[in-house]
């Protein structure tokens, strides 16, 4: 079967958050929203199948998180990216940032420093402030073909006594990279020697081009599965967002005993019971649906591209090897942020996330959800080249 995403639904009156809130967010209502990442694509038919087929009993109430589920998630996880876990490492959570929260209130302690490496999905930091830790930012370095890579010698010189945790984003949001085996091995090296714990959020695994291939960051070695949670999950892959469905993975007993502590004083119970079938349809018959839509976002993106380069000295796309969100560099328009975003809300009329949001490595870059249909996003093209034409090819 060949998936078709040249059309997708209506949201505009679902109340989904990239439409509805954009009169708060951008100060109308006349944007295309192109920012929180989730797909203005269908999830797939066999999700919502399942769902159905749930609905035909008549009773929905508290159920627990059933172990095929975690079977399906566990087999799609060796089959995709080469890592085994049992069926105890894995833990049920809503979502990443929720289990963000939970280590770090499990690994450090107030006062504490836990690493983010900027420019980030922002819960990355606001988790770290908001739990009164303190920010270690180990920032990015981007090279002249746009690429960004770790910075090693940053974070040796950084480290010290009260550094508990680094928040690895693995693949990179916002700036799309998948780490290699051998930048993942050098931050291991550094935390293995300085007993730093690593959070894994590999929530976009699923969402690589080839030739580029996700390494888990637990697959390195025994050692590293010693001092790594993973975070993974539906949401992205499959457009399952609303289902609040993810899960954790901890292969170290003493790791986990610790995450349970925190765990259970928040009482996250077991999900919903139309989320677990959701959650196990997706990983048991999502594969053939999954290379699709890498081919369809590969489409999307090479749109954007080509029409980046007809405004080369003006903006560019920073090179993707995962995920499907944009990272523009518009620091050729020679704006400010504040002009910046508003050329986007009222000159392309799109809605995108600020650069600024992610740090203030984002100074001057804007951030693209591409994850739409054909449809959309031939207006997204549309409306951008038009704007851009009016503004510097007068």
């Amino acid at each position: 079967m060949k998936y078709n995403f040249t059309e997708s639904a209506c949201r505009k009156d679902t109340n989904a958050e990239k439409y509805t809130l954009r009169e708060s967010l951008f100060g109308t209502n006349d944007v295309m929203p192109v920012w929180v990442a989730d797909m203005d694509i269908d999830t797939p038919p066999f999700v919502i199948e399942a769902v159905k087929k749930r609905l035909e009993h008549s009773i929905v109430g508290y159920e627990e998180f059933p172990t095929t589920a975690f079977k399906a998630q566990i087999e799609w996880m060796k089959n995709e990216h080469g890592i085994e876990f049992e069926l105890e490492d894995m833990i049920y959570s809503h979502s990443v940032v929720a289990s963000m929260g939970l280590v770090i209130n499990a690994f450090s302690e107030e006062g504490d420093k836990v690493i983010v490496q900027t420019p980030v999905y922002p819960p990355f930091f606001h988790s770290v402030i908001e739990n009164n830790r303190e920010l270690l930012k180990n920032p990015l370095k981007q090279n002249i073909d746009g690429k960004y890579v770790f910075d090693i010698e940053d974070l040796k010189s950084k480290i010290d006594d009260k550094t508990k945790l680094l928040l690895l984003c693995s693949p990179h949001n916002p700036v799309g990279r998948v780490w290699k085996r051998e930048e993942l091995e050098e931050i291991l090296e550094i935390c293995l020697e300085h007993n730093i714990v690593v959070f894994s959020d590999e929530i976009h695994s699923d969402l690589v081009y080839a030739p580029n291939k996700h390494i888990p960051f637990a697959s390195l070695s025994q050692e590293a599965r010693g001092i790594t949670v993973t975070a993974i999950g539906v949401g992205k892959t499959f457009n399952m967002a609303g289902f609040a469905m993810s899960s954790v993975a901890i292969t170290n007993k003493e790791l986990k005993e610790k995450f349970l502590k925190s765990y259970k004083r928040v009482h996250f119970a077991q999900g919903s019971a139309l989320s677990h079938v959701a959650f196990e349809a997706a990983y048991s018959q999502g594969k053939e649906w999954l290379e699709d839509l890498k081919e369809h976002l590969l489409n999307n993106y090479t749109m954007l591209l080509e029409l980046c380069e007809k405004y080369s000295d003006q903006i560019k796309v920073t090179p993707i090897e995962a995920t499907y969100l944009a990272w523009l560099d518009c620091r050729g328009m020679g704006l400010n942020n504040r002009a910046l975003r508003s050329f986007f809300i009222k000159e392309a009329k799109l809605g995108l996330n600020a650069g600024l949001s992610f740090g203030r490595e984002g100074d001057g870059f804007m951030r693209l959800n591409f994850a739409v249909s054909t449809t959309k996003m031939l207006e997204v093209i549309k409306r951008l080249d038009k704007a851009l034409s009016l503004k510097y090819r007068k």
